[in-house]
């Protein structure tokens, strides 16, 4: 049994060293190729790009779709831009996702279409509403709206007691008990000692 244990320990560590190595070894390409690229070698960086990304890089997809969006180093296409955003989206990239439909919206190498760029703009919020009935969430909305109505409480009775004060000194001055109306910012003095 110790033996079994001890072989399935070491077969998980095993797997999680390689697992470690390949994501390290990652890195530093798309270091490198960021690197040649700002020096001006798009050409080796983008065969960097393409070998990470069809590895399944969403780093390398989308630095792709970047270039090939404003044309750096490259021929501006749109419809590669599409392609490599939505490769990275598809691996659950937001900001890919954002940038597809901002491509849509405004008719970027596709036809515009505000249906399909709400879509893509809002993919991330549909596939969080489970959230909506989690306990520790629901119980987070009742206290900011608690906060946000006693905010709200707070300022309706400063504006109930200034013109409370208002129509007081208005009718002292009618009265004769008074000789003319305060200033405003008197009255908001006032209203602002009371309890």
């Amino acid at each position: 049994m110790k033996r079994l244990l001890a072989s399935l320990c070491c077969t998980v560590l095993g797997i999680a060293f390689v697992a470690q190595a390949k994501a390290d070894d990652v890195e530093p390409a798309l270091y490198r190729a960021a690197m040649l690229h700002k020096a001006g070698e798009t050409g080796a960086a983008l065969a960097i790009w393409l070998d990470r990304a069809n590895r399944g890089s969403v780093d390398a997809a989308y630095n792709l779709a970047v270039i090939y969006q404003h044309g750096d180093g490259v021929a501006l296409d749109y419809g590669k831009a599409m392609h490599w955003y939505k490769v990275a989206a598809g691996q659950g990239d937001k900001a890919s996702r954002i940038q597809v439909g901002l491509m849509y919206q405004i008719g970027q190498g596709v036809a515009a279409d505000q249906e399909e760029a709400y879509r893509w703009y809002t993919m991330d919020r549909r596939q969080h509403l489970h959230h909506e009935h989690d306990p520790q969430l629901a119980a987070w909305r009742r206290q900011a709206l608690a906060l946000i109505e006693e905010r709200d409480r707070r300022a309706q009775v400063a504006v109930s007691r200034s013109s409370s004060a208002l129509v007081l000194a208005d009718l002292q001055r009618r009265a004769g008990m008074l000789a003319e109306l305060p200033s405003a910012k008197a009255m908001l003095a006032s209203s602002a000692r009371l309890p």
